[in-house]
């Protein structure tokens, strides 16, 4: 496990320098994936397009900036349970344009460029930009990243939970609450560090391998595995487990013969509320995978090493370093024979 080690080393030195202040100065200009956004005081009024920027927002202490919400996976943290019930919500998956103009919001923040951006299914960036609205895209799911490829994009480097802390950071010198946003990097990186060292105690394989199923588009299709570069990817190297699939795409379809070829020894599934798709539903990708003739003789199935995952943490989000703790925590009961 000399990975996981290296990587403990690597965490106990960090020290969050994301907050570089403790107020904003205004007017404040930011270079938001390939856009400068400005902003002449803090946002009076917010729509959220994404789970992960509602989530940061109510961790920053703003959630009452917050007009309205959209794109939800999973229920809410329990400790913004009570706040987000009182915050409408104006769709569960996409919301259309007009619905979110409509709050008269002074800022959009957004979860996923193909949301709002050159050709977003909600709206573009000059569209919000022709009314004054403000828009602010999670770097996470720019930084290192191209969306021009259509899906769900091509990571072109690892991601890294850095590119969370920048767009925590940057959202709390927009709002001015640098050292809630400061706070918040730090206590996400303590659970980082907790969950690598957990993993460092554990007696695994060197050669150790996962698979990541988000969901399928059909009952019996090629599903949606997570591609080596994205977050589960950073959860899988982070305690030294190796992906088998190899791809550079987030989210690409693999054919369930080419995953049983593989035979990884773990199968982490992801769980939402969000139904999309029919697997969407955990208890659907449990019964496929036990009952369908090709996935039913995996090692992982036959083991009983499947690992059920908050859907949300396996997107570059603040709930990715919660899901490092539940693959780690899920290994620490875990036995595997060679």
């Amino acid at each position: 496990m000399n990975l996981i080690r290296s990587m403990l080393m690597a965490l106990s030195g960090l020290s969050a320098s994301y907050a570089t202040a403790d107020t904003t100065n205004y007017p404040l200009t930011l270079d938001n994936c390939g856009k400068q956004v400005s902003f002449s005081a803090a946002p009076n009024g917010t729509v959220t397009i994404g789970q992960s920027a509602t989530e940061i927002l109510y961790a920053l202490g703003v959630g009452e900036q917050v007009l309205a919400t959209s794109v939800w996976f999973t229920p809410v943290l329990p400790q913004f349970s009570e706040l987000n019930a009182s915050i409408e919500r104006i769709a569960d998956n996409d919301p259309s344009f007009e619905s979110v103009v409509n709050k008269r919001p002074e800022l959009v923040a957004v979860q996923y460029e193909w949301h709002v951006g050159a050709t977003g299914s909600v709206g573009t960036r000059e569209q919000f930009d022709d009314l004054g609205i403000a828009n602010y895209i999670m770097p996470a799911d720019c930084d290192t990243k191209d969306n021009t490829t259509g899906g769900d994009g091509m990571r072109t480097a690892p991601f890294s939970p850095d590119h969370v802390y920048k767009g925590i950071a940057e959202l709390a010198e927009i709002f001015d609450v640098q050292p809630a946003g400061q706070a918040l990097i730090e206590s996400l990186e303590t659970r980082e560090a907790d969950a690598v060292a957990t993993a460092a105690q554990l007696d695994l394989p060197e050669d150790l391998s996962a698979v990541f199923w988000f969901s399928s588009p059909d009952n019996g299709v090629a599903p949606f595995v997570a591609g080596q570069l994205g977050a589960p990817g950073y959860m899988m190297k982070s305690l030294g487990i190796h992906n088998v699939i190899q791809s550079d795409e987030e989210w690409p379809t693999v054919d369930w013969e080419t995953i049983a070829r593989a035979n990884p020894d773990v199968i982490v599934i992801a769980h939402m509320d969000r139904r999309r798709y029919p697997a969407d539903d955990i208890d659907a990708k449990r019964a496929f995978l036990e009952s369908d003739p090709v996935t039913r003789e995996m090692q992982a199935v036959q083991n009983g090493h499947i690992i059920e995952m908050d859907a949300h943490a396996m997107s570059a989000t603040m709930r990715t370093i919660f899901g490092l703790q539940t693959l780690s925590d899920a290994l620490s009961g875990t036995t595997f024979e060679r």
